[in-house]
């Protein structure tokens, strides 16, 4: 089935007045808070967003790096990865916006970008 709108999931380290900023605009992200997932460890973050087909906002590059190459190997799908340089909660989500207004959750399968 296509999937046209990526739908965002915050883990722990992205202030969540990210989320904030993005829904209103009107797009579809959660946090670890939202979806009571704190203090999980970073597969299980990643799993999750599996299971409910998110794409995860970090700025945990070394291990998300690994996580991703690991489903790689072992051929599974993710719906991506957006790895984030820390910068003002505004600045992240302006350029998350470009992201989820230029792409769609289909193309964003399997992906990683950094901004």
């Amino acid at each position: 089935m296509n999937r046209l709108f990526i739908e965002l999931y915050l883990d722990e380290d992205v202030n969540v007045l990210v989320a904030d900023l993005i829904r209103a605009r009107g797009f579809s992200i959660t946090t670890v808070r939202d979806e009571e997932m704190l203090q999980k460890t970073d597969p299980e973050q990643l799993s999750y967003c599996v299971n409910q087909k998110k794409t995860l906002v970090t700025h945990n590059r070394a291990d998300f790096e690994k996580l991703v190459q690991e489903y790689f190997k072992l051929n599974q799908t993710h719906y991506g990865v957006i790895i984030a340089v820390r910068h003002p909660p505004q600045e992240i989500a302006r350029r998350l916006l470009k992201i989820v207004n230029h792409l769609t959750a289909d193309e964003m399968r399997n992906q990683v970008r950094y901004i």
